[in-house]
């Protein structure tokens, strides 16, 4: 099998892994990976996980790739806010919540970071339409704010909510404090509310 033959079968995919791979073509011969990968025609995106180094042009396609090589997931916490402008910050690693186990990995496109999340928790998400069609699943402001209280516990103090740096304008206008209340609500933790008082008298929602 010729590289250019498998580039034009799998290359509108972006992301395949090598059971997609072997479902198009049952005899594939997995040393042809290796070959691929080392002459620089392929790229890893994490095990059994590939994309073509052309995707390396699209920013997009780091955060796109972050729901399709560990599912399910879907972009939240600090990732999340930054997304939205929430917080000042451009951030380092893309971050996840996911039902799997806690994980965290880094190929060429950046550094990925997913945190476990309880099924019942797992909702409040949107599909966000990329330029070429495909869509990026990502929180809404208010989950990905949720979760970044529920999974970092260590803010409880007004002075930890003063340096989140909220933007005032964004929780003024559209951040919206009754969808917040009832996602939280669905939390079930009391602790989790203790933060919430505090973060709502820091920020006078």
């Amino acid at each position: 099998m010729s590289f250019l033959e498998f580039r034009n079968a799998m290359f509108e995919l972006a992301c395949f892994n090598t059971n997609q791979v072997y479902a198009w073509y049952p005899n594939f011969d997995s040393n042809n990976l290796t070959r691929w990968l080392k002459k620089g025609l392929l790229i890893k995106l994490r095990q059994s996980y590939y994309t073509f180094p052309e995707y390396l042009k699209f920013p997009d396609f780091a955060s796109y790739f972050a729901n399709r090589i560990y599912q399910p997931s879907y972009i939240s916490l600090h990732s999340g806010l930054s997304f939205y402008g929430i917080i000042p910050e451009s951030v380092t690693q893309i971050t996840s919540v996911t039902t799997l186990k806690t994980f965290s990995f880094t190929n060429v496109f950046g550094e990925y970071s997913y945190k476990t999340i309880n099924p019942s928790l797992f909702f409040g998400y949107d599909l966000k339409p990329l330029p070429d069609g495909r869509a990026l699943q990502i929180a809404q402001p208010e989950k990905a704010l949720l979760d970044l209280l529920y999974l970092y516990p260590f803010y409880d103090s007004e002075n930890e909510f003063s340096d989140l740096r909220l933007d005032d304008d964004y929780l003024s206008t559209d951040f919206d404090k009754n969808l917040f209340l009832e996602y939280a609500g669905q939390f079930k933790n009391k602790s989790l509310d203790k933060r919430l008082s505090m973060l709502i008298k820091t920020y006078n929602l």
